[in-house]
Parts: structure tokens; C-alpha cells; sequence
């Protein structure tokens, strides 16, 4: 199932350059099953075509509050009655300032006014816009009403001055929105550990020994666990993603580096490994890089990282769950039962690098659970719907 699947949305698009930004948040939602109703301003029109939207979201963009070829009922009563959320990205200063005074005298601000759905705003608009006085007063105004906020971000803006206003990424208004509309807060309370990624083990200042993971399943985890509810921290190897919006993150480089952060954090009541951590580094790193010599072979002597997930099994307190990975390429469930075992842990994921759908660098998996239970082995699905699963099943632990 997607995580949107049957959500009503209803995105407001207002005039600003970061209008088409809004494009590619509202082919993000559709993508994950929401059926998404966009409402434009006439000044967006100005910035993004409304054929745009209809065409990504299937829906007939609304514009015009006397627009005449509407069903009988009235059309801003009937999208506030079936919202489940409530968006405007971006949303200007003039916007929020309709919205904190309750005027409504286009389309958009008529409907938001109608609506008693969550709603999330998604401020965009020049910094001395932003940081003036009145700006602040009426977004604390709605605030006060229950309005959620996404943060501008940082950076330059489309007038050439830089500092805050830019509207944020629509990664992270879509994960803030899949927080808001996800009916699940069994996480609550709880404080959830993940680890992600590959280490890298260096050779010298230029070379290093890694592996081929992309840390993809591991923000999953982490970015599943804070939408229901969780304290998260992830522990992130070298990889290029994002942060899950609502996670702190911790960045290291190598198996040791990974394995300090990790015993800072061992108050977690959940412990998920899903990182690919090299099990062996050069016994010497050189100071300079190495040259090539006459010699047509280089000998690099190896020595074992320490074998963290052991570690935290071994060192697990009562009611505390652990979960490791296991990546094979042949006898997936007896190596991976082995490792159940040996390291002390309540459930190993398992997945094989030879069966299609899973492994390195995919948006899917096709992973088997196993418990002192047994095994349990689940269909090819998203990383995020796998996330779900793990978390429903160490929770049940």
C-alpha cells in the first residue's frame, strides 16, 4: 500500500517564484496515492500554468471562486468538507496575513476559512518580508490556531539577497505531511536508534576500503520511526541523502567512528543496524598518500573492526530490542540465523544480494524476519512499507 493511499489533499499555490516547487510536492503526493485537489491564487498563474497540476494530479485545478462550470454544490464548501489536510507551499506573506485576519476573498483563502482539517504552511517570501514584525506576529497567530509550519530555508533567493525565506526542499514538506496525515503514534515516547550506510576505512588520505551501501533502507527506518512518534537518532556512514525531517543525525566515517556514537546512544529503547559496516580496516593508515613503486603487488595487512551489533546485543538491558541486517549470497537463512544467535540479537532482517528487487542502491527489498519465533518471509516492497513492517514486528518483541 502507498503511504498516501485514499488521503484527501487539498494544496494551495500562491505567487512566488517557489510556485514550482509546488509541482514537483504535488507529483510526489500523487505518486504516494493521495488524491490531491490544488487550489491556485492569480498570481500563481503568473508563475506555473494551472494545466500543470491538473495534469500531475488528475484533478481539476481551482482558480476562480465564480468560476461557472462547477457541480452543484459549492466547491469551496465541498473541498473543505473533504480535505484530511490542509497545505498552502509556498505561502506568501500576503497569504498568511489573510489567513491570520480571516479574510477570504479569493478562492484560497475562501476555502482555507471553510475548512477544519490539520493545515500546514509553508512559508516563502523575501527575508525582510519574513523577518519583519508583522510577518512573525501572524505566523505566531496561526500558530496559536493549531496551523502547522514548515521552516523556510537558508540560502540565496530569487531576488539575489540571502538569508531565510526560501521555501523548503518538497522532500521534507512531503515527510512532514506523511507525518500529519499518519494515524499511527505508536512510537511515542519511545527512543529509537538506527545506524546507516557503509563505513569508510581508509588507506591513506586519498584512498579507502567501503562497500556498495546506499543507506536507503536505514533512512527509511529512521525517517518511519520519527512519523510515528519516535525520538530518533541516526548514525549516517558516507552517504549522499537527506535528513529525515524530525531526526537527529550523526555523521561518521569509519567502523570505529560508528561504533563510539553508537555506545553514546546505548540509552535507546530500539537499536536498528542497518548499516553496512566493514568488517576489517588496514592495520596502518599512511600519513601521505601512496605511491606507486616498481613492485607489481602491494600487500595491505588487515586487521577486525570491532563487531558492534554484537556489542550491543551483548550489552542489551531488559526490554531493550536490537535488530540487525544480514546482507548474503548464499545460505541466507541458516548464515542469518547464525548471526541471530551470535550477536545476541531479537531479530535479524535478512535479504539476499542475488535476488532481484533487493540489495544495494534500489528503492525496493525483499527481506526475510527472523526470530527465536522462526522465519518469516516477506513479498518484494518499498524500503519505506519494509521500514513499517520492521517497526509493527519489533514492537510486538
Amino acid at each position: 500500500m502507498k503511504q498516501l493511499e485514499g488521503r484527501t489533499i487539498v494544496l494551495g499555490v500562491t505567487g512566488g517564484i517557489a510556485a514550482y516547487k509546488a509541482a514537483y510536492l504535488c507529483s510526489a503526493l500523487a505518486k504516494a496515492g493521495a488524491q490531491v485537489h490544488v487550489i491556485m491564487t492569480r498570481n500563481a498563474m503568473e508563475f506555473v500554468a494551472p494545466l500543470t497540476f491538473e495534469t500531475l494530479s488528475g484533478q481539476k485545478c481551482v482558480t476562480d471562486t465564480f468560476d461557472r462550470n462547477f457541480q452543484w454544490n459549492v466547491e469551496h464548501v465541498a473541498l473543505a468538507k473533504r480535505a484530511e489536510l490542509f497545505v498552502v507551499a509556498p505561502a506568501t506573506a500576503n497569504i498568511i496575513a489573510k489567513f491570520a485576519c480571516g479574510i477570504a476573498d479569493d478562492m484560497l483563502s475562501t476555502t482555507w476559512l471553510a475548512a477544519s482539517c490539520k493545515k500546514l504552511v509553508c512559508p516563502a517570501m523575501n527575508t525582510g518580508m519574513y523577518e519583519n514584525p508583522v510577518t512573525q506576529r501572524n505566523i505566531e497567530t496561526l500558530r496559536d490556531l493549531g496551523v502547522e509550519m514548515v521552516e523556510p530555508g537558508v540560502g540565496r533567493l530569487a531576488c539575489a539577497d540571502t538569508g531565510r525565506g526560501r521555501l523548503a526542499e518538497p522532500e521534507e514538506i512531503f515527510e512532514r505531511i506523511c507525518e500529519l496525515l499518519c494515524a499511527k503514534q505508536d512510537l511515542a515516547g519511545k527512543r529509537v536508534l538506527v545506524t546507516a550506510g557503509p563505513t569508510q576505512e581508509a588507506l591513506d588520505p586519498v584512498r579507502y576500503i567501503t562497500n556498495h551501501s546506499s543507506g536507503k533502507m536505514g533512512f527509511a527506518v529512521a525517517r518511519r520511526a520519527a512519523q510515528r512518534g519516535a525520538k530518533v537518532t541516526l548514525v549516517a556512514g558516507p552517504v549522499s541523502l537527506p535528513t529525515p525531517a524530525g531526526v537527529e543525525r550523526i555523521d561518521v566515517k569509519s567502523a570505529l567512528d560508528m561504533f563510539e556514537a553508537v555506545k553514546s546512544h546505548m540509552e535507546s529503547d530500539i537499536i536498528i543496524k542497518t548499516a553496512a559496516v566493514g568488517d576489517f580496516r588496514p592495520e596502518t593508515q599512511a600519513q601521505d598518500k601512496i605511491k606507486k613503486t616498481g613492485e607489481d603487488v602491494m600487500t595491505v595487512r588487515l586487521v577486525k573492526n570491532p563487531d558492534i551489533l554484537q556489542y550491543v546485543g551483548s550489552h542489551k538491558r531488559p526490554g531493550q530490542v536490537v535488530c540487525g541486517f544480514s546482507m548474503e549470497t548464499r545460505d541466507l537463512i541458516e548464515n542469518s540465523g547464525k548471526k541471530l544467535r551470535a550477536k545476541h540479537a531479537d531479530m535479524i532482517v535478512a535479504n539476499s544480494l542475488t535476488e532481484q528487487g533487493a540489495g544495494f542502491g534500489v528503492d525496493t527489498n525483499v527481506a526475510t524476519l527472523l526470530t527465536e519465533q522462526g522465519a518469516e518471509q516477506l513479498p518484494m516492497m518499498s524500503k519505506e512499507a519494509l521500514a513499517d513492517v520492521i517497526l509493527d514486528r519489533l514492537l510486538s518483541l
